[in-house]
């Protein structure tokens, strides 16, 4: 039997987790950004910190954070990790709030996913307490901005011409 290309499925084809234990100890960190896009009066009202369920930044910050800390619950094959540090913050647009979290760990694998998820739960969040407001609202472009450390080294996503 030859060996799956896939590192998450073993020779059968069965789901495993990949072994990191051979993988060195270093410090990694990965940045992620989401959108979420609304009409223009809730932007603003979230910026007044308007809005009837109370100050949708730092409950999403919040999130974000705890997100982070739980992904392994959320993503099967997703180690369990030391989170380090978790940094989220806020871009507020005329239609739109983006979210950037950042992840460190020093550990044998990265934090990317626990980037995106701590991007994907803080939107969640805002739509949450927003929608009473705004039911229109989109999630999008979730994405891997940054990656460093580990084997693989450094990772930069390219600006489109509309960033």
């Amino acid at each position: 039997m030859t060996e799956s290309p896939f590192t998450h499925l073993d020779p059968l084809g069965r789901a495993r987790m990949v072994d990191v234990t051979p993988k060195e100890i270093s410090h990694r960190r990965a940045i992620a950004r989401c959108r979420v896009y609304m009409d223009v009066e809730t932007a603003s009202l979230v910026a007044r910190g308007a809005i009837a369920k109370g100050d949708v930044i730092a409950v999403a910050r919040v999130a974000g954070i705890q997100a982070a800390k739980r992904t392994p619950d959320l993503i099967p094959l997703c180690h369990p990790l030391l989170v380090g540090a978790v940094y989220v913050n806020f871009e507020i647009a005329d239609t739109w709030i983006e979210i950037e979290a950042q992840v460190e760990t020093v550990d044998r694998t990265g934090v990317e996913m626990e980037a995106m998820t701590a991007c994907s739960v803080a939107a969640l969040t805002i739509y949450d307490m927003c929608k009473s407001a705004d039911r229109s609202m989109v999630i999008g472009d979730l994405a891997l901005w940054e990656k460093v450390g580990g084997k693989s080294g450094t990772y930069r996503r390219e600006a489109d011409a509309t960033d």
